[in-house]
């Protein structure tokens, strides 16, 4: 548990987006609720409902993202959480390689609220999201009334351009789980 800061990408820095912070809560029957704490509520662009469900390219919008990788060369996992109550889960081979489509158990339950100056929009999602991770990605892309997008992660790659599918965005390792 706890709260995460994110950084946005300095190639695409927010015009009126103050913070993004990530808070980890892990319920004690394995659930995990993340809330994405976004200052500057008044400038974000929000996506209107769009339907419960799956969905595609949810990124190119407002969106809150969690990748999870297991130990090294085993690939990784993608989940999208779009305000519109869409989101998207995707399993990867390797770097952007095999993509394909993933079943969850339980689809994860997303809810936002606002007030004079946060935007906050909460997930939770069931124990099954986290089997086998060992690191995580926590991120988000944010549009702006105006149209500017910021791309803001844990950490970022060296580079021009924000890429949250390079290793260095998974920057939180998980803990050991108890031994019994």
């Amino acid at each position: 548990m706890g709260t995460y800061r994110l950084k946005p990408h300095p190639s695409q820095p927010p015009r009126a987006i103050a913070s993004v912070d990530v808070r980890w809560t892990e319920f004690v029957d394995g659930r995990l609720m993340l809330r994405w704490h976004v200052d500057g509520q008044a400038a974000l662009a929000v996506p209107g409902f769009g339907g419960t469900g799956r969905g595609d390219n949810l990124w190119e919008a407002t969106c809150f993202e969690l990748f999870v990788a297991g130990p090294q060369g085993t690939g990784y996992r993608e989940y999208n959480f779009s305000p519109s109550q869409r989101w998207a889960a995707y399993g990867f081979d390797g770097y952007r390689d095999g993509r394909r489509d993933l079943d969850m158990a339980e689809p994860p339950i997303i809810s936002h609220a606002s007030g004079d100056q946060l935007f906050v929009q909460t997930v939770t999602l069931p124990d099954s999201v986290l089997a086998g991770g060992v690191v995580v990605g926590l991120n988000a892309v944010i549009e702006e009334k105006c149209g500017r997008k910021s791309y803001w992660a844990l950490a970022h790659p060296a580079g021009d351009a924000p890429d949250f599918h390079d290793p260095a965005c998974f920057a939180m390792r998980l803990d050991a789980p108890d031994a019994p």
